[in-house]
């Protein structure tokens, strides 16, 4: 499973409150999977909601869970209203969860041609296994070939050789996780190099759903914006979450969402440019998208010191779409093990790195 697929070096992605999102609808998001199982060849795909966007204001290691990810969509529509005041061209909700149904209805069957084959791990007692029934009695375009219940320990007792190996064993081309989104995403980072299976993803609702346990919202609710609401009346613990997500979110529209919209909203596309001298990216002007381009296609003439100097002492700006580029940046050199520091910035840009949710880029 080594390689790496196509889409992995053309992601277009943008940053909202520090975490990237790839701009893409539910067909294109569905294609990336059937393609990643069809090449055998590894996605790690993150659905970050609200709860996902508030965790990793505070949360380090689970912020760079979704940084690190090879997909990543825009699972609540909080995410999509964020971007549409952001002037961002995300403009549709993909949940881990419809995306779940498309391919459990059929979606991508002209790609692959075959059932693709699922291990559950996690979810409550009993309920992985309730989901794997229904599956397997449905007989149609997904099979269930494996499925643990972990129970409630550490993120290391959940990863004994039997446990990766089972999964391995079992040949399954979609591994999904339901641990909580924290504890889920942070399984995922400790095993990844150790599973086998091509597209690994922490979709917690959906071994309820698929057991019918907890009924999902109708597609009105969906679409309005409502799940979460629909999500109390089946799971009335979740109130508390909810309720504490919501003031989290006026507090970052106060805080950098608005003040980085109006930004925005007063620039055009950017007349950035960018020169490579030695190890050290040197950029000029308002970095917009066309910018971005013209850096990525210098990424690996600059990626064999310890660190990348990126300098910013001619730059006037950043869009959310370049600050997306530097989250994927930043993924590229992890990947590598190598890092980038930035140099010589300009306080108007410091600025804007902080409204972006990117201000740890700052340290040292």
């Amino acid at each position: 499973m080594n390689g790496l697929i196509p889409y992995a070096v053309e992601r277009r992605v943008v940053c909202v409150a520090g975490l990237p999102f790839d701009v893409l609808g539910l067909n294109e998001a569905v294609g990336h999977v059937c393609r990643a199982i069809q090449l055998r060849q590894r996605l790690f795909l993150s659905t970050p909601n609200l709860n996902f966007l508030i965790a990793a204001q505070s949360d380090v290691p689970f912020r760079d869970s979704v940084i690190h990810s090879d997909l990543s969509v825009a699972d609540g529509m909080p995410i999509v209203w964020l971007a549409r005041l952001l002037g961002l061209p995300v403009r549709e909700r993909v949940a881990g969860s419809t995306l779940f149904e498309a391919l459990r209805n059929g979606s991508g069957q002209a790609l692959l041609g075959r059932p693709i084959s699922v291990y559950f791990f996690g979810g409550p007692p009993g309920i992985a296994e309730r989901a794997a029934q229904v599956l397997n009695a449905e007989g149609r375009f997904m099979t269930c070939v494996g499925h643990h219940c972990p129970g409630f320990g550490g993120v290391g007792e959940m990863s004994s050789t039997e446990v990766i190996e089972a999964i391995n064993r079992s040949g399954a081309d979609f591994l999904v996780v339901a641990l909580g989104a924290r504890k889920g995403q942070a399984w995922i980072e400790h095993n990844l190099p150790r599973l086998k299976v091509s597209v690994v993803s922490h979709l917690g609702a959906v071994v309820n759903f698929v057991a019918g346990t907890v009924e999902r919202a109708p597609l009105v609710w969906q679409r309005l914006g409502l799940e979460w609401l629909w999500r109390i009346k089946e799971e009335p613990a979740l109130f508390r979450r909810y309720w504490s997500d919501g003031l989290a979110l006026m507090q970052l529209l106060a805080r950098r969402i608005l003040p980085l919209a109006t930004i925005n909203r007063n620039r055009g596309g950017g007349n950035g440019r960018v020169e490579l001298h030695g190890p050290v990216f040197v950029f000029f002007g308002w970095l917009g998208e066309s910018c971005l381009m013209q850096w990525r296609e210098s990424w690996p003439r600059a990626t064999r010191g310890a660190c990348v100097h990126l300098d910013f002492s001619s730059a006037e700006g950043i869009s959310p779409l370049f600050a997306g580029g530097l989250l994927l940046y930043e993924k590229w050199l992890y990947e590598r093990n190598s890092g980038f520091r930035i140099v010589g910035i300009r306080p108007e840009v410091r600025r804007e790195l902080v409204l972006n949710g990117m201000e740890r880029l700052l340290a040292g």
